[in-house]
């Protein structure tokens, strides 16, 4: 193996990087809900599992900033997909009956993205890889 290899081999923001560009080629063939890219999708999904979720909380449940939680939320209302309501200074966002829709839909395309991940690097090592860049964000977000 030369240094070039050497270098990128053990590079994790390299390799982090080129594994979250493939993984997400492989989403977006799964996920085929027109105009909602994958990251909104996780959004629904949060505010299935957290009914009246404060827009502070979704913000840290998806380590988003609040100006792009602000935008992914714009969005799904215009769609029709989550309410947005106001208490005080506070946002609380819910589903819509359209929305709850798109969230099962989805439950189906997760599982899709499973199997087709899975068949390429294995189930077992495709789990315990995702448990593993689970804990290593946790631990560089405490951190950071």
């Amino acid at each position: 193996m030369n240094e070039e290899e050497q270098i990128l081999i053990h590079c994790l923001y390299f390799t982090a990087s080129r594994f979250a560009r493939n993984i997400s080629k492989l989403a977006e063939k799964t996920f085929d809900f027109g105009e909602l890219a994958p990251s909104y999708l996780y959004m629904i999904m949060i505010v299935k599992f957290h009914p009246e979720i404060n827009q502070k909380d979704l913000c840290h449940k998806l380590s988003i900033a609040p100006s792009t939680s602000t935008r992914f939320i714009d969005k799904l209302e215009k769609l029709k997909l989550v309410t947005r309501k106001m208490d005080g200074k506070q946002t609380h966002i819910s589903l819509t009956d359209e929305g709850e829709k798109v969230y099962h839909q989805f439950r189906v395309s997760l599982k899709e993205l499973f199997l087709g991940y899975s068949d390429i690097l294995g189930r077992e090592f495709s789990m315990d890889l995702s448990k593993m860049l689970h804990e290593a964000s946790n631990k560089l977000e405490k951190e950071l």
